[in-house]
């Protein structure tokens, strides 16, 4: 049973325990994996349960973790192909993990009502066509509206999706509402997609005013290049890394024709500053203010997962948002190619 060291680079948290359940104030989750010998898994929270990221370590395909947890949170297991498995938490609970490594899409999670009714959810999805599975979730979140298994459907399937059909999410997270008005985490989800809707209504790049990890002043005054780009990203983030990357070579290439602010969402201002001036050289100004998905420059954003985007023209016009690593540089491209 190890739990390793809190590294508070988030806001996510996933847990994986064999408790005794004597101990009130604590969640467990254990697990065994077939197929794979040691690796490092992490762990995060939606919705406060753990404040930044943990990691687990796994060795001969078995891991444990414990948390304390004086009330129900939802974490989110990162896996070393960085897939992700959503874990139910509650005080004093355990929770069972089992499944081949190989095949993560049908490993099972057990051991409280909501981690079963997520695991049969996940399941009947392996059933269907992509095409399918937008209306399955629909479905579900439905039929278990005073579920806390609907708020992440909700958040994975339409809050975060990458054609989010804002129209319908909000719908969906009215109707949760209704049933849950106390979760935090719902709020903030209903919140984010009513500033999206405020900030796509609007066509402009929304104004604000921060400092960023150097302790400059940063505004929406300093991008009035041909292309401006607002990006939303978290060190825990596969596609977050991958969008900065692609975000500093054409940066590289279009110097002085691109401008960029970033958002990162990490739990550790100084660790954030770190990582972007020592490691990642980025040479524009990155905002942490260490309040994670409580920032209250998400919601001028209206931005509602990681990593996301905005690109506008030089008269502030968004011409896209919430695009994938890759068509993010295809626009920029796009909208900076020479005619030449």
């Amino acid at each position: 049973m190890t739990k390793t060291f809190t590294t508070l680079c988030l806001t996510m948290a996933a847990v994986l325990l064999t408790a005794c359940g004597s101990d009130s104030g604590k969640f467990r989750i254990e697990g065994r994996l077939r197929n794979i010998n040691q690796a490092q898994l992490l762990v995060y929270s939606t919705d406060g349960g753990l404040e930044g990221i943990d990691t687990i370590m796994l060795r001969e395909g078995r891991f444990a973790y414990d948390i304390p947890m004086p009330a129900e949170a939802t974490m989110v297991l990162v896996f070393p192909n960085f897939s992700e498995q959503p874990v139910f938490a509650s005080p004093g609970e355990t929770v069972k993990i089992k499944g081949d490594a190989s095949h993560l899409r049908e490993i099972t999670i057990l051991g409280t009502p909501d981690n079963k009714l997520m695991t049969q959810f996940r399941m009947d999805l392996n059933k269907l066509m992509p095409p399918d599975i937008p209306k399955a979730a629909e479905d579900f979140i439905r039929q278990h509206p005073e579920s806390r298994v609907s708020v992440y459907v909700l958040w994975r399937f339409f809050a975060s999706a990458e054609n989010l059909n804002l129209k319908k999410a909000s719908q969906l997270s009215a109707l949760l509402l209704k049933a849950q008005p106390d979760n935090a985490w719902l709020k903030r989800l209903a919140n984010g997609l009513k500033a999206m809707g405020n900030a796509t209504d609007s066509k402009k790049l929304p104004q604000f005013q921060a400092t960023d990890v150097n302790g400059k002043k940063v505004s929406g005054q300093q991008l009035k290049a041909e292309a401006n780009v607002v990006s939303l990203w978290a060190s825990w983030s596969a596609q977050s890394n991958d969008m900065q990357r692609r975000l500093n070579n054409l940066k590289h290439r279009y110097e002085g024709r691109l401008a960029i602010v970033s958002i990162c969402i990490d739990g550790n201002p100084k660790e954030c500053r770190r990582r972007v001036t020592e490691r990642d050289s980025l040479q524009w100004p990155t905002i942490c203010d260490g309040k994670m998905w409580q920032s209250p420059l998400l919601r001028t954003m209206g931005f509602c997962d990681v990593p996301e985007n905005i690109i506008a023209d030089k008269t502030g016009t968004i011409v896209a948002r919430s695009l994938t690593p890759q068509k993010m540089e295809q626009q920029i491209e796009k909208m900076l190619k020479d005619d030449k």
